[in-house]
């Protein structure tokens, strides 16, 4: 017997079980780490004294993996796994996926499009009227009707209602699911778990709560777009623990009602979380596939928060972990970096101490824990809240003392910073730091874009911060004595991006000397304000309209632009530039982003002479 947890009967008799109290279904293979969500939950159930068999990635065609455990005591526990499952199989043009990360051998086809409502209407089928609590990152960003790219222009109703489950446990699931797992261990039927915060149930609309505020319903949000609109903000101004709503919305003749976010855990609660017993690699099984490539990333690396008030539009974090930050002790963290240096393969290098921002490592104000966060406003967009309070002292002490352990060469960034939050930090003590200590030769940072205009609609800084921080980086940089860089993440396409916005882009990075390697194309995932307007072509918080490209030869453009330099991209640059107005920029000129087509000549109206934007992207 190993330390993982049952994925076989035999492993089951073996712990000297006749039965399961819960079997956690996972699209996921089974990796026992916890940056992995589902064994942070296996593993609290465990330590609340609960029996938790784990099913991985069954194969959804037969009945034989759902009954490979019997029926489980009080019932059944699904997740996609770490990501949503469409977004695992689909790439933003809906052509497959070469490999999946999260499967051994990063092979695909090991689970299901839409695996939460799968294996739910196959569990259903067996097993009847047996408790069902989905939760994750798919069921929690479709826990309302939502738009779902894949489905061309469609709105799906809450997966609670697809999936035919009982409970829906959305974000960070630790109190939550222990709560369910306890009341029905004591007796209480699922039908009357309808009080825990940070759970989604439906009713008769008949017996629908007084409390709260009601969205327009699904049949609705189908029928208009405004409507979608006006939901969408609902949902997001309602998500904060303190002040936050129990939302309501229709769906026919029934109710999906969403209580109130669960309370974030204490400081003491995650770092008992992240103390289990975690194997921190994957089952043994997959051995002879090579292992899950998903570990790798995260084998050495450490997180030591939850939760990002930077709350970008197209992000689903907010919607998901929420906004409010819960950290670590830096005592929790250390104990975990020492654990690490014991590793048979560990060569020295802690490869990030992050989280969903790095380098937050308290709350954006003080007045977050008597009000909440405030709706509708953003802590850092456009500009910083002159309420926030910006301090790394924490997380520079924590770094400096991991760093000093003995066996850690290197304690590196990855996972991300917020820029415009370091800079209005006084003391520049961890800038420095960073850059001396910190980075693994590149420093990746996320401006997105540099237009006012679409850095609104991300809920981005504008461009002005990163010109700042790259400034000071170099210089810190160059006073190192290092040869270090900063690796921009950019996307094409966002809402509000037209040709001349990609354009103005173009000329930024032309400016700036960056020729970036990947480009994301705008992805809209369940759940985000960004996909909001790619789906309604509104702003759900002003109600203006918001240009859409959708058309994927337009897209193409505006990505053939961002890497105006490659060769491959030339006749849609010239295309885009046409379509832009700005021949001027096509020409054998330093100041032009592409060569005339061999064999031609560039003729530039006069009227297109002048050049787009203001000089100083040129």
């Amino acid at each position: 017997m190993n330390g993982f947890l049952p994925v076989t009967k035999k492993d089951m008799l073996e712990r000297g079980w006749e039965q399961a109290d819960f079997v956690y279904v996972c699209g996921d293979a089974y990796v026992d780490h916890p940056s992995f969500g589902a064994a942070i939950i296996t593993r609290v159930l465990e330590n609340a004294g609960f029996k938790v068999a784990f099913l991985a990635q069954p194969d959804w065609r037969s009945d034989k993996d759902f009954t490979r455990f019997g029926r489980p005591r009080l019932g059944f526990l699904v997740s996609s796994g770490n990501i949503d499952s469409m977004v695992a199989h689909y790439t933003v043009a809906k052509k497959r996926r070469s490999a999946d990360a999260y499967s051994p051998g990063g092979k695909v086809g090991l689970r299901p499009d839409r695996a939460v409502i799968v294996y739910c209407n196959k569990i259903r089928e067996i097993y009847g009227d047996i408790p069902i609590i989905i939760g994750g990152l798919e069921a929690s960003l479709r826990r309302f009707a939502h738009y779902d790219y894949w489905l061309d222009d469609k709105v799906r109703r809450s997966i609670l209602f697809d999936s035919q489950a009982d409970l829906l446990a959305f974000g960070m699931g630790e109190r939550s699911m222990v709560e369910i797992a306890t009341r029905l261990d004591g007796g209480e039927d699922i039908s009357q778990l309808h009080d825990i915060r940070g759970t989604c149930y439906s009713v008769d609309v008949r017996e629908t709560p007084y409390v709260g505020v009601e969205c327009p319903s699904f049949e609705n949000v189908c029928n208009s777009k405004k409507e979608y609109a006006v939901s969408c903000r609902i949902q997001q101004d309602e998500q904060d623990f303190f002040r936050g709503k129990v939302i309501k919305q229709r769906h026919g003749n029934r109710m999906l009602v969403q209580n109130q976010p669960a309370m974030p855990i204490s400081q003491d609660e995650l770092d008992e979380v992240y103390a289990l017993p975690y194997m921190r690699t994957y089952h043994p099984c997959y051995e002879k596939d090579g292992g899950v490539p998903g570990i790798e990333e995260v084998r050495f690396s450490i997180a030591h928060n939850r939760g990002c008030f930077g709350a970008c539009n197209f992000c689903s974090i907010a919607f998901h972990q929420g906004r409010y930050i819960t950290t670590r002790s830096k005592e929790s963290i250390v104990n975990e970096a020492k654990l690490l240096t014991t590793l048979p393969d560990f060569k020295g290098y802690i490869h990030d101490i992050g989280g969903p921002t790095a380098n937050f490592r308290r709350p954006s104000c003080d007045g977050q824990e008597s009000r909440g966060l405030c709706k509708g406003k953003k802590c850092l967009a456009p500009e910083p809240c002159p309420r926030l309070k910006a301090d790394h002292t924490e997380y520079l002490d924590i770094l400096r003392t991991v760093r000093s352990l003995p066996k850690v060469k290197k304690v590196f960034i990855r996972s991300g910073i917020r820029y415009d939050y370091l800079l209005e930090d006084k003391d520049d003590s961890f800038f420095r730091e960073l850059v001396a200590h910190h980075v693994s030769g590149q420093l990746k940072v996320a401006p997105e874009h540099c237009s006012a205009v679409v850095l609104d609609k991300m809920g981005k800084p504008h461009i002005e911060a990163y010109i700042k921080f790259s400034k000071k980086y170099f210089s810190y940089t160059q006073k190192e004595g290092k040869e270090q860089y900063l690796v921009p993440y950019l996307m094409s396409s966002h809402p509000g991006s037209t040709l001349k916005e990609a354009v103005e882009l173009a000329l930024f990075l032309k400016k700036i000397g960056i020729r970036p390697e990947q480009v994301q194309d705008f992805y809209p995932t369940p759940g985000t304000v960004s996909t909001c307007m790619y789906y309604t072509g509104l702003d759900p918080y002003t109600m203006k309209e918001v240009y859409v490209a959708k058309d994927p030869h337009e897209k193409a453009m505006q990505r053939a632009l961002l890497q105006y330099f490659n060769p491959k991209n030339a006749d849609l640059v010239r295309e885009a530039l046409k379509r832009a107005g700005r021949h001027d920029l096509i020409g054998n000129s330093d100041k032009c982003l592409v060569r005339p087509a061999r064999g031609g000549s560039q003729q530039r109206p006069t009227a297109n002479k002048k050049p787009y934007g203001k000089k100083k992207y040129r």
